[in-house]
């Protein structure tokens, strides 16, 4: 997004991945010297792309350094529809289609990258919708969970206040009080903006229809997150009870963020934001390392199960 302000923070390159002949941009910052504990994949919002979440306004607010100095390979895309594949998709993609895209870029990735635990999704607006339809076709144990920040399920603004193909719709509603960025945040975002996809802009107005049926297949843990000056979705009482409602994840969480507006990976608290996300991924881990054996996920079920009681006398003699 902006010159490198800490020359021993880990390199932040662009990739190119394959999706079954869709090429997807973005950006990847790898652990050093170690292989990854999992692998971070970002997911941005409507009208913006991967160097959202690599602020450098001031040091530490990357998700994708901070990622991979904590021993994790952060990869941010550019979903279907912006960067590269903009070319091939002038229209973009429906919810449905971004997440059959995105996991065929994952795939693409996971054939010349170690993965590690599996992949955990961080997602901002919009961008968690193709996340969590990701999540609703995830079948098998690489998925490890999604944190979500600026999405629900119930607008709180009228349908013509919202950004589409023809127009910003109410930009302001974005940021809340300028005072929750740093000032170079509106002059480096600039080159962040991108024009709304004719497919997903008209679609959009769909989501509290389509919700319910997409959460119903979520079975992977699921972190929600709204700031406190968040001015797109209703995050009530009423409103969270129907977020948590048709979820069949094992474990949801709803988060405030003090000091944020809806762009909270590009203000002031993005570092707080992501370690906060970080912190959902570490629990996922644990809850995966500390399960019974005939719960844990296929890939870390040990060839034979030993009496932990054995091995612990053993340990102590």
């Amino acid at each position: 997004m902006a010159e490198l302000l800490d020359p021993d923070a880990p390199d932040v390159r662009g990739i190119t991945l394959d999706a079954d002949g869709i090429p997807v941009s973005g950006l990847v910052a790898l652990p050093r010297n170690r292989p990854p504990r999992a692998v971070v994949v970002a997911v941005h919002g409507g009208g913006m792309r991967a160097g959202y979440f690599d602020s450098r306004t001031r040091p530490g607010l990357s998700l994708l350094v901070l990622g991979a100095e904590l021993g994790y390979t952060v990869l941010a895309v550019d979903r279907p529809g912006y960067g590269l594949s903009a070319a091939r998709l002038p229209r973009g993609q429906t919810v449905e289609e971004q997440a059959v895209t995105l996991r065929a870029a994952l795939t693409d990735f996971a054939a010349g990258h170690d993965t590690g635990a599996g992949y955990f999704v961080v997602a901002h607006s919009y961008g968690g919708k193709p996340a969590l339809a990701v999540a609703a076709h995830e079948r098998g144990d690489t998925l490890l969970g999604l944190d979500i920040s600026g999405l629900g399920s119930q607008f709180a603004v009228e349908p013509h206040q919202l950004p589409g193909a023809g127009g910003r719709g109410d930009w302001r509603r974005h940021w809340g009080a300028l005072r929750l960025y740093p000032p170079d945040a509106f002059r480096l975002g600039r080159g962040l903006v991108c024009p709304v996809p004719a497919a997903e802009a008209e679609e959009g107005l769909r989501w509290p229809e389509l919700y319910p049926g997409i959460a119903a297949r979520v079975r992977v843990p699921v972190r929600f997150t709204f700031a406190e000056q968040e001015q797109w979705w209703r995050f009530d009482e009423e409103a969270i009870a129907a977020l948590r409602r048709p979820l069949a994840a094992p474990r949801v969480v709803i988060d405030h963020q003090p000091d944020a507006g809806h762009n909270i990976s590009l203000g002031w608290a993005a570092r707080t934001y992501h370690l906060r996300a970080l912190a959902f991924l570490e629990e996922c881990l644990l809850a995966r390392d500390a399960a019974a054996p005939a719960a844990r996920p296929r890939a870390l079920q040990p060839q034979t199960e030993n009496d932990p009681t054995q091995e612990l006398d053993a340990a102590l003699q």
